[in-house]
C-alpha cells in the first residue's frame, strides 16, 4: 500500500512539473490583439499559428476580430505571436502579412 501511495505522489508531481500550464509559468501574461480574418477556417489557422513555444492558450473571436493569448513572457511575446500569425497570412496589430502569405489564403479567408 505504501508503494502505491509513493507511486501516485511521484506521478502527480511529475505531471505538475512537466505541465505546460500558465499557472506554473515563470512569468504568465495574457494579452489581446486585433487580427484580421473572416471565418472558422481563419479561426483555426490563426489559433494554430499563435501556439508557438511558451503560449498556453490562444483564442480568436470571429465577431470582434481579436485574439486573446496566454503565454510565458520569459519564453515569448505578443510581438512574436503576431509575427507568426502574419506569416500564416493574417494582418494584425503587431505585424502585416506579406502579399505572398495572404495570396495563399482560401478565397473565403481573404479580408483585404
Amino acid at each position: 500500500m505504501k508503494t502505491l501511495v509513493k507511486i501516485t505522489i511521484i506521478a502527480i508531481l511529475a505531471f505538475v512539473f512537466t505541465s505546460n500550464n500558465s499557472a506554473f509559468a515563470d512569468n504568465p501574461k495574457t494579452e489581446t490583439i486585433k487580427v484580421s480574418g473572416n471565418c472558422d477556417m481563419c479561426k483555426a489557422r490563426i489559433e494554430k499559428a499563435a501556439k508557438i513555444d511558451g503560449v498556453t492558450k490562444a483564442k480568436w473571436n470571429k465577431k470582434d476580430k481579436t485574439l486573446t493569448a496566454s503565454f510565458d513572457a520569459d519564453k515569448t511575446s505578443i510581438d512574436a505571436i503576431g509575427k507568426k500569425i502574419a506569416e500564416a497570412g493574417h494582418d494584425n496589430e503587431k505585424a502585416k502579412a506579406t502579399d505572398k502569405a495572404y495570396d495563399k489564403l482560401p478565397n473565403c479567408c481573404k479580408y483585404r
